[in-house]
């Protein structure tokens, strides 16, 4: 092994590389303890205290704290619980008759000592999801939370350590120091959420150790709007999906693609829901959240600048508090292609709204960028959801909704290229930290033994009715 010792986190990753046999051969009911205490964790013993955290971090709701965060891990766990003893049993698969007297299946084994990177936006929800896929499939784990979020990363620490033993499972704080010091080390599998940017970085960590990854990246998500959808459900749907979290959501609505026949009514429609949801005063709202950092902050209020010096139409919002680090829910259309609100991830409260006069030309702006990690379609023709399902590319999809497909604990949820690599939730993310290891066994003599050294006349044969029947 390449030489680690003046890396401050190896003595912790030898505890884990020596205990991962024994962590990996834990059985079926060892695994739903360990899954219990932490449902028990997060339910029950720490509950007021993530929601207080998450108030502290990002002035997150305490409705939006439960939906997004307590109840994603727990529904992530008590599926995993449901589903666990089937996933972890040999699948048997068919063998071949030229292979004869031998039968083979699929071992899901354990790739054994794992780095977990999470972010701040949803950092429980984004931390202990894939925590809890590492657990199912008998990984141990070394956690590298957020520093945007220090209440937040604070609490799950103190989490981690009444759970686990630091063999099994450990945490540790810091800025992007850590996370470059970890980054060394050889892990047996890597699960990073975050930008694009930082994921090219751990890809290309991951390569020196040769070490496998799952990256949740981002990127700018579309949502088309046709002019056959139901415009008043449409703006229900994306005002929520939008503005939950402030926006700061990988798989929010990054920018709306809207028939231009339909965006007056769109507009106007979403401005009723917004003060459905947030009455006259979105910065007094119990509802709406703040934005994690002045870093953010500024960053998002230079997409606004920016919008402004190109005579963009703010149809709604635009104002912004430094103080609190508030900025309103904003709609903003008419902007030129080169605004920086139609080149960079968002991940915050502004909303572009851009105009099409053709499908073809919607779908032919959209594969113009980089694959999103989500695209929504909100219409009420079959054929032209086909169209546009059939002719873009992204990691998933909602139909008439935004952002639900993230919950269904059985669909697979990540990206494709940019916007990421390889699949989580449910059985998708015990996949993502098992090796499928594949096994043949041989049970009576094997016909195969029949064309072994020396080759003759006959065997040539026996090999070429091989070949024409098997």
């Amino acid at each position: 092994m390449e030489d680690f010792n003046d890396n401050p986190y190896f003595e912790l990753f030898i505890k884990q590389r020596q205990n991962q046999f024994a962590v990996g051969n834990t059985t079926y009911k060892q695994r739903v303890r360990t899954l219990n205490k932490l449902q028990h964790a997060i339910e029950t013993t720490f509950r007021e205290q993530i929601q207080q955290a998450l108030q502290n971090d990002l002035g997150k709701p305490v409705v939006e704290t439960e939906l997004t965060e307590i109840y994603a891990i727990v529904g992530d766990i008590k599926h995993t619980k449901t589903h666990l003893k089937r996933w972890m049993k040999n699948q048997r698969v068919e063998t071949p008759m030229s292979m004869l007297g031998s039968s083979s299946y699929i071992k899901y084994e354990p790739k054994g000592v794992c780095l977990i990177i999470s972010p701040w936006n949803f950092p429980f929800n984004l931390t202990f999801g894939p925590l809890v896929s590492a657990i199912a499939a008998g990984n141990t784990a070394i956690i590298k939370p957020s520093e945007m979020t220090p209440h937040s990363s604070a609490l799950m620490a103190k989490i981690i350590a009444e759970v686990f033993s630091e063999d099994e499972v450990a945490l540790v704080q810091g800025e992007v120091e850590v996370s470059t010091q970890l980054l060394k080390l050889p892990f047996n599998h890597i699960f990073f959420t975050g930008s694009p940017q930082v994921g090219k970085i751990v890809m290309e960590a991951a390569s020196k150790q040769l070490a496998s990854v799952t990256l949740e990246l981002g990127g700018k998500s579309p949502t088309i709007v046709d002019k056959t959808a139901n415009i008043d459900k449409a703006a229900k749907k994306i005002m929520w999906a939008k503005f939950l979290n402030c926006g700061q959501i990988c798989v929010s609505p990054d920018y709306v693609l809207i028939d231009e026949s339909v965006k007056a009514e769109f507009i106007s429609a979403c401005k009723k829901w917004l003060h459905s949801y947030y009455d006259n005063n979105p910065k007094a709202s119990d509802s709406y959240g703040k934005i994690v950092t002045d870093k953010h902050f500024e960053r998002l209020s230079s997409y606004l600048e920016n919008a402004k010096a190109l005579d963009a139409k703010f149809d709604v919002g635009g104002e912004t508090d430094r103080t609190s680090r508030y900025i309103a829910p904003t709609l903003i259309s008419d902007l030129k292609p080169e605004a920086t609100l139609l080149e960079e991830e968002i991940f915050g409260p502004i909303l572009p709204i851009v105009t099409y006069e053709s499908l073809d030309v919607a779908m032919a702006y959209i594969n113009s960028k980089e694959r999103p990690l989500a695209l929504y379609i909100y219409s009420r023709s079959k054929a032209n959801i086909k169209r546009i399902m059939n002719n873009t590319r992204a990691g998933g999809t909602c139909i008439n909704n935004s952002v639900l497909h993230y919950a269904n604990h059985n669909l697979p949820f990540g990206g494709v290229n940019n916007s990421g690599i390889g699949k989580s939730h449910g059985f998708y993310g015990f996949k993502a930290f098992s090796n499928e290891r594949s096994v043949l066994k041989q049970h009576t003599f094997g016909v195969t033994e029949l064309l072994f050294p020396p080759y003759t006349n006959m065997k040539e044969k026996l090999a070429r009715l091989t070949i024409k029947w098997f």
